[in-house]
């Protein structure tokens, strides 16, 4: 059988970091396997593209001039290379894909990520929102997503569930790289709550700080909280959080010897390391309805390497933590309770193997079944 031809367009890919740029980068990879796959992108992004995948690149400012070269290069590539399918990696390239895929009769489909239906600017609700409805596909990334898209006019009967997957570790790292990381930074003999993503405003780093780590030091003095991520250059819409304003709050609270920046990791196995180090993720996004978490994959990345998370309930977080099994829910904003579940799972760790099967569940491989099953078999 012939393979299918599928064109993705899209402004996040490495080496932009997010999760975004993660879910792109793999859903190209994984239907590579599948597929002949080509890809309209950002600078740079041919330089670390998946092996079997053609990346013509776009200028990644303004953005402007961003969709205007994606416009013309996707719709050269699709008059050459006649896809079957063509797929908006968010919302912002819906649009493109929807105009392309009609002037070629290929299958319009678009990947949404919460924040690609909620954002706030009048221009996009009035002219990229509407063509979410016009697509012959729609995929989000969690229930929590699927309701923005009803509510945001999309039929049920074009949406469907795919959860961003992960990358399941092929053994434990080795204890003694865990004990060169944590004497590198001084860390041995302390009890490790990490934090990895970008220093958003949804983010929540420094609320976080300012309500809930100083009354868990207070409870366990040997906290330290490792943060992996920076505030994002290029991101579209997110507020931001500085590593000082953050440390300035830990300031007030005589608590910045209890926190450590390592800034962006982008090296897989020195990631995994300092995820086999840590003893609980945290993960205290805001509960804000205009700037929504779509799913939460820094959960299930943690719970790869057997490390849970503690969450607040909002958004896609709710698909990407199984209660109990890789870790806990907290009700929005109860920082108090989010502080108390902290100190417990540093008391009483869940099970790693429990967590990893909980992994398991979100491995990259299935995430590219499903998501050719819903373009070979969407109308």
């Amino acid at each position: 059988m012939k393979k299918q031809r599928i064109l993705l367009i899209t402004r996040n890919l490495p080496p932009l970091v997010g999760g975004m740029e993660r879910l792109n980068w793999h859903m190209a990879d994984e239907l590579s396997k599948y597929a002949e796959v080509k890809v309209v992108g950002p600078t740079g992004a041919a330089a670390v593209k998946p092996e079997n995948v053609q990346v013509l690149e776009s200028p990644l400012k303004p953005l402007v001039l961003f969709m205007l070269i994606a416009l013309c290069k996707a719709f050269w590539t699709a008059v050459c290379f006649k896809p079957n399918v063509i797929i908006a990696g968010s919302g912002l390239t819906a649009p493109l894909v929807w105009l392309i895929s009609k002037l070629t009769g290929a299958k319009s489909v678009v990947y949404l990520h919460g924040f690609d239906i909620t954002a706030a600017h009048w221009v996009y609700q009035k002219i990229w929102v509407p063509f979410f409805r016009r697509m012959d596909c729609v995929i989000v990334n969690s229930t929590p997503t699927k309701i923005l898209a009803l509510n945001a006019g999309v039929l049920e009967k074009d949406i469907s569930i795919v959860h961003p997957g992960v990358t399941l570790p092929v053994s434990a790292q080795s204890s003694n790289a865990i004990q060169s990381f944590k004497k590198k930074y001084n860390l041995e003999h302390k009890k490790i709550l990490l934090s990895v993503g970008r220093l958003t405003t949804r983010k929540g780093l420094k609320e976080f700080v300012e309500n809930s780590l100083a009354y868990i030091v207070q409870q366990e003095p040997d906290v330290v909280l490792v943060v992996v991520g920076e505030s994002p250059k290029n991101s579209l819409g997110a507020g931001l959080q500085t590593r000082e304003e953050i440390l300035e709050v830990a300031r007030k609270n005589q608590i910045e010897n209890h926190i450590l920046f390592l800034g962006v990791i982008t090296d897989n196995e020195q990631l995994a390391t300092i995820y086999e180090a840590a003893d609980v993720h945290v993960f205290p996004v805001r509960h804000i309805p205009d700037d929504p978490e779509g799913f939460g994959m820094v959960a299930i990345e943690a719970a790869a390497h057997g490390l849970p998370t503690v969450a607040f309930a909002t958004g896609g977080i709710v698909d990407a933590i199984g209660e109990g099994v890789s870790g806990y829910l907290i009700e929005n904003d109860n920082y108090p309770e989010l502080s108390q579940q902290i100190i417990n799972s540093l008391q009483e760790p869940l099970k790693v193997a429990s967590i990893q099967v909980f992994a398991k569940g979100f491995a990259w491989g299935n995430f590219s079944k499903v998501t050719n099953l819903v373009i070979k078999n969407d109308k």
